[in-house]
């Protein structure tokens, strides 16, 4: 992006029982690539938030979390993506899924988190792409859906415009991947930095240790 562009939107959906770093992991490393772009000078990159379908929603373990705004009240994110968790009662909210079906067709770019995939595979985003979720549920999810090419010992795929990352810190390595897509490998790296984080930059790295 240059310079002269506004501010991508990128739109971390969340729900009752999302995995806390599957949303916030995602949010601090754009909201710090934000911080690392100013003191360079730059204009930030992102415009940040949570979007739900209620203004507030519980976090596995009892985390409260306030959505910035409610589906539909806000403009159509660039940037699209769904945290996972405990999706069951998400995957039947059928306002929640027309929702990401109509935000995925006009999102630069679209991502999952973790079970996240199984939201976008409900909504209709995926079909026949190559993908991966947490090491548990890749076999439930090429069971679900069939025409999915489900990939394990990845921390991400990428299939076109379409990322899916592993679970929960997978989504932290596949936020610094998109902001380096996104804004540039100078800015994904300081950003890693500030955070004091590892960085797995390589797809290929291993999701969990089996066994």
């Amino acid at each position: 992006m240059t310079e002269t562009a506004p501010p991508l939107r990128v739109g971390i959906v969340v729900f009752d029982e999302v995995e806390v770093l599957d949303c916030c992991g995602p949010f601090e490393v754009f909201s710090v690539a934000n911080r690392v772009a100013a003191r360079h000078g730059r204009r930030a990159p992102f415009e940040v938030g949570m979007l739900a379908t209620t203004p507030e929603v519980v976090a596995r373990g009892g985390l409260v979390l306030r959505a910035h705004a409610v589906l539909g009240e806000a403009p159509a994110p660039d940037v699209l993506v769904v945290a996972g968790g405990v999706t069951d009662a998400a995957e039947r909210d059928a306002a929640l899924l027309d929702w990401l079906a109509v935000a995925a067709e006009t999102a630069r770019l679209t991502a999952s988190v973790c079970t996240g995939a199984f939201l976008l595979a409900e909504a209709g985003i995926l079909g026949g792409q190559r993908v991966t979720t947490h090491w548990e549920d890749q076999a439930e999810l090429a069971r679900r859906f069939p025409s999915l090419h489900v990939e394990s010992g990845v921390r991400w795929v990428r299939d076109g415009d379409v990322f899916t990352s592993g679970g929960i810190s997978a989504g932290i390595d596949l936020a610094l991947h998109l902001v380096e897509v996104l804004g540039g490998r100078d800015l994904a790296l300081g950003t890693a930095r500030q955070m004091e984080y590892r960085w797995i930059e390589a797809p290929a790295a291993p999701a969990a240790p089996l066994g």
